[in-house]
């Protein structure tokens, strides 16, 4: 029985050691700053306060729990889980066009479900990590010379433009720019020649933006991209990067103590690093720029010491969806990039969305872990 009880010790142990707390801490920091902002922001008013706090915090400790239980899971099953989720979210992606629910004319997009207990969820987040992991070891077996490379490329396209054409069909052109920045990154690492990355952009440029210009982009879309490109042209396309910049700006150093608050639309989710600004300044905002770019380095670093090829991958293209996330919601807040509907992760209002980050960032911590355990 000692015997027993010891074993079980000395598991836990190891397992506390191995956990890479560098990673571990920005994360809960981040969280907290979340739950902390949007119980400022959704106290002003918001339908459905404080039970939606509730939800957004349960949902947070979660996601910790399931990010922890996942790197329990050995890594040699990272495969087939990729595969599994995979399948999943491909199915679930068919599902949201025949399910007759959508919020296309809320959010210009069918892409929610409605489900039991769960409420509405995006399977196109869900897909992210599917995609990622499965084209990881696709990569992993064209570097190794099991197998060819032009069969292992016909695979990743056909593996990985199901799901986009689904998302496309939604459209969630966000969501997609997320995708093929995660697999840029990967094929990046991998070692496609830069003659090859260039030529790709010039085709994206030349052949893909003036078909997406004119047959896919709404005008509120368009209105943004030109109110982006020439500042000023169009006061009512800017409307809410004006309020963005303003409730910026009110933040001073320390938040917003005049007690007169900046209306920001979507102020608890895309624009939710204006309420960070307004509610615990120049000092919050530069505490949340330091933690992301940390938790970053810190993937970054992970990822090169790795100990095989497709974990490598694997990490990249989830830092790759991280790092666009946080660039993307950030820039857009000052006014350094477009606007679009990309959430700040682990801090934008969503239990589903939060949900996934910490499946990401669970896998992430495995692959850490994976390493640490076999430096031992």
């Amino acid at each position: 029985m000692s015997s027993g009880k010891s074993g079980i010790i000395q598991l836990r142990r190891n397992y506390f050691r191995s956990v890479d707390y560098w990673l571990l801490i920005p994360i809960l920091l981040l969280s907290l700053i979340g739950v902390f902002v949007l119980n400022k922001v959704l106290s002003e008013g918001f339908e459905g306060y404080p039970g939606i706090l509730y939800r957004q915090a349960i949902a947070a400790s979660l996601g910790m729990v399931v990010a922890l239980f996942i790197c329990l899971i050995d890594t040699h099953f990272l495969k087939a889980i990729g595969w599994g989720v995979y399948g999943l979210s491909v199915l679930l992606l068919i599902y949201v066009f025949i399910d007759g629910y959508s919020l296309v004319d809320t959010w210009g997009a069918d892409s929610w479900l409605n489900l039991p207990f769960i409420g509405n969820f995006q399977p196109s987040e869900l897909s992210k990590i599917g995609m990622i992991i499965v084209t990881a070891y696709f990569l992993e077996a064209i570097k190794n010379k099991e197998m060819p490379m032009i069969k292992g490329f016909i695979y990743i396209g056909l593996v990985d433009g199901i799901p986009l054409l689904l998302i496309w069909k939604q459209p969630d052109f966000g969501t997609m720019m997320v995708i093929v920045f995660s697999l840029f990154c990967m094929f990046f690492v991998w070692g496609v020649k830069y003659r090859y990355l260039f030529l790709g952009i010039s085709v994206v440029i030349v052949g893909v933006i003036p078909i997406l210009w004119n047959f896919i982009f709404t005008p509120i879309q368009k209105s943004r991209i030109l109110s982006f490109v020439f500042a000023g042209s169009d006061p009512s396309g800017e409307y809410n990067l004006v309020q963005a910049k303003a409730a910026i700006a009110s933040g001073g150093l320390i938040g917003n103590r005049t007690g007169e608050i900046v209306s920001v639309p979507v102020k608890w989710s895309d624009f939710i690093y204006t309420a960070i600004s307004e509610h615990m300044g120049f000092i919050g905002t530069t505490t949340v720029i330091i933690l992301s770019f940390f938790f970053l380095t810190r993937c970054v670093f992970v990822a090169a010491k790795a100990t095989q090829k497709s974990y490598t991958y694997t990490v990249i293209g989830l830092t790759g969806a991280f790092a666009f996330h946080f660039i993307e919601n950030m820039g857009m807040s000052v006014g350094l990039l477009p606007i679009t509907g990309i959430p700040l992760p682990f801090i934008s209002l969503g239990g589903s969305a939060l949900l996934v980050n910490f499946i990401s960032f669970g896998i992430i911590l495995n692959i850490s872990m994976e390493r640490t355990i076999e430096r031992k």
